[in-house]
């Protein structure tokens, strides 16, 4: 029979159809309060066959506490080994992100967490992953927004769910509970979390709203805050839907995308009312890339002002490098022109599953193994694309990994017989920039296997003495 607190959460699953047609959900399991709660919340609904998804678990360690960190880590994985689930674990190196990329701890911990469980996911076969965020998080967003400046999709706070890189939902089913709802469910299940001392220092800003702005707030007011908030973003939400709708409806005939650049026609843009305008000005930057968390109001008015002032060659800068411009009367949103992939930034690679379908960002890796006697390698060459190539097996050293170039990455190219500078090679192979920015790294063990979709190395290629082939092909997600 179901806890009052699990009931409450499954009803919130339903109404908000938060797993759709999801059959495998990665649970991001931290170990604190809110994350335990989640598990066990979560494995309940699926014992009573309320929820009818696979659960698997994934914990990233930030490396951030010493030894606390370790500990957080070692609790999680007993947790989910008694509730006879599977857990990917990550550690991943916030500090040094954070220094490389001049970003602040905050910030690096979020965008390599995310990072690292849309990897674990798509290695996982998860379409869904499932978050801890709970109505006082809301809250706590709702009021940072605010503080910086934001719309009516800002204003939503926390959404229950939302679509990231190629289809993967983040889905929030605790946005129903109170933190207070939370500890009580653990306690009545005798059930023992970990505690972040980091959480109450009141440097961060998250923290001084949490445990000083939003207090205040509530001394100063009859009903709760948090639960007003709540009811403010569910209404933005509601509000944003049908701006949405609108959008949906002139985007087709308005825009024109080509992934480097989006341009508007600006008779139909202007036209519009101005939550629609933002709109469709947030939609023509996503397109090409531009990332929304460092784009402020003025941002957007600055853009509002250019689109209706056509005059040819006027433009505007924005975070990251990102030009809006007017040009013979239509509206330019581009990117940098020495924008490095968000991904290339990132240190993380991908277990390839040999035999099988390994997603990576954007990316799909198929590998597939053959008996060497029953093909014909002519006819393989003859007919091959550069998404496709054959390597002997058996001079593989598995597992392999998939990811972007580092520096100082070398390599055997195909048909030579001494190790390259992988950049040197690019150059000399007169490599276009809008190649080398999607380059791909297959390695196993030891080498560099296929810098995709450029060449293969010699020390893995198919010889007559070839008895297995693996065959590898990555889909393009750009189509080029």
């Amino acid at each position: 029979m179901l806890l009052e607190f699990e009931t409450k959460v499954a009803e919130f699953i339903r109404a908000n159809r938060l797993f759709g047609s999801v059959d495998k959900v990665l649970l991001a399991v931290s170990g604190g309060a809110d994350s335990t709660a989640l598990l066990y919340a979560m494995q309940a609904l699926k014992d009573q066959n309320i929820l009818n998804v696979g659960l698997r678990c994934a914990h990233i360690n930030h490396q951030l506490r010493g030894a606390a960190a370790d500990l957080d880590e070692e609790f999680v994985i007993a947790q989910v080994t008694k509730l006879k689930l599977a857990v990917t674990t990550k550690r991943v190196d916030v500090r040094g992100f954070a220094h490389r990329n001049k970003l602040s701890i905050e910030t690096a911990a979020r965008q390599l967490r995310t990072k690292s469980l849309i990897d674990i996911a798509q290695a996982n076969n998860c379409r869904g992953i499932a978050t801890a965020h709970q109505k006082d998080d809301n809250a706590e967003t709702i009021v940072q927004r605010l503080i910086r400046g934001t719309g009516f999709r800002g204003l939503g706070g926390i959404w229950p769910t939302r679509v990231l890189a190629d289809r993967i939902e983040f889905v929030r089913p605790l946005l129903c509970v109170r933190r207070d709802e939370i500890v009580e469910y653990l306690r009545k299940r005798n059930l023992k979390w970990r505690h972040d001392h980091t959480n109450a220092d009141c440097t961060y800003r998250r923290n001084y709203i949490r445990h000083r702005l939003l207090p205040a707030l509530q001394r100063d007011g009859a009903d709760s805050v948090v639960e007003q908030l709540s009811e403010l973003g569910r209404s933005a939400r509601r509000f944003y839907g049908l701006v949405c709708t609108c959008a949906d409806n002139l985007w087709a005939n308005l825009a024109d995308c080509t992934g480097e650049k989006t341009t508007l026609d600006p008779e139909i843009f202007l036209a519009q009312p101005q939550p629609v305008k933002v709109e469709l000005v947030r939609r023509s930057l996503t397109a090409i890339g531009c990332g929304e968390r460092d784009l402020t109001r003025r941002h957007y008015e600055r853009i509002l002002q250019l689109a209706g002032q056509n005059v040819t060659g006027r433009k505007i800068e924005l975070p990251g490098g990102y030009v809006v411009w007017r040009e013979y009367g239509n509206l330019i949103f581009a990117k940098p022109k020495n924008k490095a992939r968000f991904d290339e930034q990132m240190t993380g690679s991908v277990a390839l599953e040999v035999p099988g379908r390994t997603r990576f960002g954007g990316y799909l890796v198929e590998a597939t193994i053959r008996e060497a006697e029953n093909m014909r390698f002519e006819k393989f060459v003859a007919g091959k694309t550069d998404c496709v190539e054959w390597l002997d097996l058996e001079k593989i050293r598995l597992p392999l990994t998939a990811r972007f170039r580092r520096a100082g990455d070398r390599f055997v190219p195909l048909g030579l017989s001494e190790e390259q500078k992988l950049g040197k090679f690019l150059t000399a192979q007169r490599v276009p920039q809008h190649i080398r920015r999607k380059v791909l790294i297959v390695a196993d063990r030891e080498k560099i296997l296929w810098v995709w979709p450029i060449r293969i190395s010699d020390q893995a290629k198919v010889t007559g003495g070839t008895r297995k082939i693996l065959q590898l092909q990555i889909n393009d997600p750009d189509g080029k």
